[in-house]
């Protein structure tokens, strides 16, 4: 049987949420947007919907926006908000380990004439609120940082920064929160500082292709997509009735899971942390104390990533380089980079990312097979 270690990517949809998907695809045809009571009827799930996932997440239905998922939802933000502050200034900041999502909108509004800091890491994958401090100036717009990090699955320090950002109205704080929700506490980052923040179905057990952005009440964002005025004119395209009902559903069922899924996946992640640690030629990247219960990154001294990727492959077990996203470009981790982390030793790296799914007994297998690639590895070591 296969072991699936690559949650962060991507989670397997729950039954109940692919049920919620079908149903509501096979019996609710009407276009939210039309005037008949089948347009109505898409309303009412959207709607719900809507509220529903407000609900889970502390915050007010007016609030939510429905999006096609994490990478939309950043550029969204980071553009929109960028664009919308022009006229106040043109510098915003990221850190220096955000998604390419995030890195990228920012060096892309470089290019239309704004101004981008990145706001420095420490060696265990922690941005400097210190540093970050000294990089704000009077003409920042825009602060983006992510809850999680993806690649080593440090936990950043929201709370400080909205402290620092405590009495600086005019600086919008975006947070990636990705790969936070349903896994750490909410409001361990979606403090009330807050102004925007990032979510993605497909993470939480949800499917493919939906997301939705978090806009407190007030606060102004340019739109992405104009058109036929959807989502309050703040992104225009027919709304993913379907996908947006099995999203409501997977955030209910894995908010339920939280805690559980905090005790076992940090369980399963301290025994294969451990066995990594007894390897001389094996580098942990992923620390204890701030980090997801999730997440862990090794590496083997003088092996590539994809190669080990491979060999467990062959055994039928599933883990990544440390992003999906950059995993097929070929890219060392750009989170290990900015720590410090030597070139050749960052392209080492492998993720491991857990879930409620997944058992010591597949734990055990892992670290079986772990043991047989090692030795295969000796001679490159």
């Amino acid at each position: 049987t296969m072991i699936y270690f690559d949650n962060s990517a991507t989670t397997k949809p729950y039954p109940e949420v692919l049920e919620t998907y079908m149903q509501v695809s096979a019996k609710i045809i009407g276009n939210p947007s039309s005037l008949h009571r089948l347009g109505d009827q898409s309303t009412r799930i959207l709607e719900a919907s809507r509220q529903q996932i407000a609900d889970l997440i502390g915050k007010k239905s007016e609030e939510i926006f429905f999006t096609s998922g994490g990478t939309e939802g950043d550029n969204w933000v980071i553009k929109g908000v960028a664009f919308e502050k022009a006229q106040f200034g043109k510098h915003i900041i990221v850190s220096d380990i955000e998604h390419p999502a995030v890195k990228e909108s920012a060096l892309w509004l470089k290019t239309q004439g704004f101004e981008v800091d990145f706001a420095p890491v420490d060696e265990k994958g922690f941005v400097d609120v210190a540093a970050l401090a000294n990089l704000l100036r009077p003409d920042t717009t825009l602060i983006s940082m992510m809850a999680v990090n993806n690649e080593i699955g440090s936990i950043q320090p929201i709370e400080a920064i909205s402290e620092l950002l405590a009495d600086k109205p005019t600086i919008s704080f975006h947070v990636d929160a990705v790969q936070a929700l349903a896994k750490i506490p909410t409001e361990s980052f979606l403090t009330d500082r807050v102004d925007f923040a990032t979510f993605s179905s497909h993470k939480f057990h949800g499917v493919r292709g939906v997301g939705f952005v978090y806009i407190k009440s007030g606060k102004k964002i340019t739109p992405l997509l104009t058109g036929g005025g959807q989502e309050r004119d703040y992104r225009s395209t027919t709304e993913n009735v379907a996908g947006i009902a099995a999203t409501a559903k997977a955030l209910r069922l894995a908010m339920e899971k939280l805690d559980l899924f905090t005790s076992k996946t940090s369980q399963m992640k301290a025994v294969i942390r451990q066995a990594l640690l007894d390897y001389p030629d094996i580098f942990v990247f992923s620390g204890e104390e701030d980090f997801a219960p999730h997440i862990l990154t090794f590496g083997i001294k003088g092996v590539r990533g994809e190669v080990i990727v491979h060999a467990f492959e062959d055994y039928d077990i599933f883990i990544s380089t440390t992003s999906a996203c950059s995993s097929k470009a070929g890219k060392p981790a750009g989170t290990l980079i900015a720590m410090g982390v030597e070139k050749d030793k960052a392209q080492s790296a492998v993720r491991v990312s857990l879930d409620l799914e997944n058992d010591m007994s597949q734990v055990e297998q892992f670290l079986t097979k772990l043991k047989l690639i090692y030795n295969q590895t000796r001679k490159v070591r």
